[in-house]
């Protein structure tokens, strides 16, 4: 397999993956090239050719099957194809007690591989079922690329007729940027080369996929003028699988494939102006994709290689990993509509987590795992009441909030700031490191280790004991004297080896006088 991030599908017992190399299959045991399904191209055709049309070749298999209406005095049967490989050709013939007997090329029949003619060495005769074909062949013509077509796709969902998930759609091929394909029913292992989309400009390419209620959206980059998400819908035409546009979508185009995730009912992209948002009714054309990410644009839009981002949700949580950090939207924490974003309804609470090595992310058995840079597979902890949880992989967790600038009602002019209140989670062990900056230097105006704690005999550590028993939250009081500043900030730190860290308020009081002066 190719060393990059797989995508993976389950269809019945086995797993199918796809990396840009080759389309595999897992049956719990080993990994393999998928086997191609050999398709039945035509039915009811006579030894001279004709026929009715029944199943498209197989992108992923040279071979197809062909089968005639057999007759008395016909030994020549013409293939649909010429120029064939030079795989073995066989037949079957259906005898008379209706089972199908096998016959073998240059024993019970000859083939001109470059006319496509089989000649039988004696006439397979009339078939013993009335209106049922006796005479079927399998041979294998390869057309030069259409293996790769599928094979150098690196995207892919499920969607189907009615919104259903049982055809798996592939793109993502770096020589088809705006083409996608689709399998069978429950079948990936069968992809008709009549079977694709091409989907928008082809200076524009498909970046990922979301579903939207009964519709497959489809997301280009932003090389795509005015409808950078298209809009189809699954329905049967003529017994025959169709997959029309519906709508299109203007806004920013994604560009990371691997940042395709849903917090809640919104699928979540990443674009060059964020991570945006389409909402249920933008089926219907009432808003354009929206931006959720405005709290954390100004640090995550100056991030290098947003390309090659990767996304994950867990417990509301929208996770974007790149260059070791993590931005995290909240789901349950809708903060209202930003006054510079007037096409949004919406902004989550963002946290911004370092140290998090995540190639590839994960939720298994409802906990939280990723896949580091360097080959680790790694599990975050999910027991808030251990200590021991409270460390990154042995070492301390430097945690900290920090205030923006702080400039009171007028800005111009001078304050003293003369008392600061916060209220901590409190812990068995715990505590809190408080920071002011004053022109530019930060001054430590309290180390409190103390007071937030209670008495635990489960988490006894008798370095930090303490005998309170209140295991409620915590008000730290602390008088402040910083004096003629136009504004101030404010930073909360604990960087202790498990120490959980949890704040819940903060409060500042201050007066004004004069004008600053510098």
């Amino acid at each position: 397999m190719a060393d990059e991030r797989s995508k993976s599908w389950e269809f019945g017992d086995k797993l199918y993956l796809i990396d840009g190399k080759q389309l595999v299959v897992y049956d719990g045991e080993s990994v393999k090239a998928v086997e191609g399904y050999i398709p039945l191209l035509t039915i009811a055709k006579a030894p001279n050719g004709g026929g009715t049309d029944y199943e498209a070749l197989n992108l992923l298999q040279p071979k197809f099957r062909e089968r005639f209406a057999g007759t008395d005095t016909d030994k020549a049967y013409h293939l649909s194809f010429s120029g064939l490989d030079s795989t073995a050709v066989t037949a079957k013939i259906l005898n008379s007690s209706g089972d199908w007997v096998s016959k073998t090329e240059n024993k019970d029949f000859t083939v001109n591989r470059s006319t496509g003619v089989v000649t039988f060495n004696s006439a397979p005769g009339k078939s013993p079922v009335t209106g049922e074909d006796n005479v079927e062949i399998t041979a294998s013509r390869t057309v030069e690329g259409y293996a790769d077509r599928i094979n150098k796709c690196t995207i892919g969902i499920l969607f189907g007729v009615n919104g259903a998930s049982d055809r798996l759609f592939l793109s993502g091929n770096p020589d088809f940027v705006n083409y996608d394909w689709y399998s069978g029913q429950d079948d990936p292992t069968y992809f008709p080369d009549t079977g694709y989309s091409v989907v928008g400009t082809s200076k524009s390419a498909i970046v990922g996929y979301s579903i939207i209620n009964n519709y497959l959206a489809t997301h280009k980059d932003d090389m795509e003028v005015d409808r950078n998400v298209i809009i189809r819908a699954g329905n049967l035409v003529d017994s025959e699988p169709a997959f029309p546009i519906t709508n299109t979508l203007q806004g920013p185009g994604a560009i990371a494939k691997h940042s395709f995730a849903y917090l809640g009912t919104e699928p979540m992209f990443l674009t060059r102006l964020g991570i945006y948002a389409i909402t249920p009714s933008d089926i219907n054309g009432e808003r354009y994709s929206q931006d959720r990410s405005y709290y954390c644009n100004g640090r995550l839009l100056q991030e290098i290689g947003l390309e090659d981002a990767f996304a994950c949700t867990y417990k509301d949580l929208y996770w974007l990993c790149l260059n070791g950090v993590a931005y995290i939207l909240d789901g349950l924490q809708s903060l209202g509509t930003a006054a510079s974003e007037p096409y949004s309804n919406r902004q989550y609470a963002c946290f911004y987590r370092t140290n998090i090595p995540a190639r590839v992310m994960w939720v298994e058995d409802g906990r939280l795992y990723f896949g580091a840079t360097d080959g680790r597979v790694c599990e975050f902890y999910d027991d808030p009441d251990y200590i021991g949880s409270y460390n990154d992989d042995g070492e301390p967790i430097c945690a900290v909030w920090e205030t923006p600038d702080l400039s009171g009602k007028y800005f111009y002019r001078n304050k003293t700031w003369r008392y600061l209140a916060l209220q901590l989670s409190s812990a068995a062990v715990t505590g809190v490191k408080i920071f002011a900056q004053k022109r530019g230097i930060w001054t430590l105006l309290k180390d409190e280790q103390v007071k937030a704690r209670y008495f635990s005999f489960a988490q006894v550590v008798f370095s930090k004991l303490t005998f309170s028993n209140d295991t409620t939250a915590h008000t730290l009081p602390v008088k402040t004297r910083i004096k003629k500043v136009d504004k101030t900030r404010i930073r909360l730190e604990n960087a202790a080896l498990n120490e959980p860290f949890g704040l819940m308020q903060i409060a500042l009081e201050f007066v004004e006088s004069g004008k600053y002066k510098g």
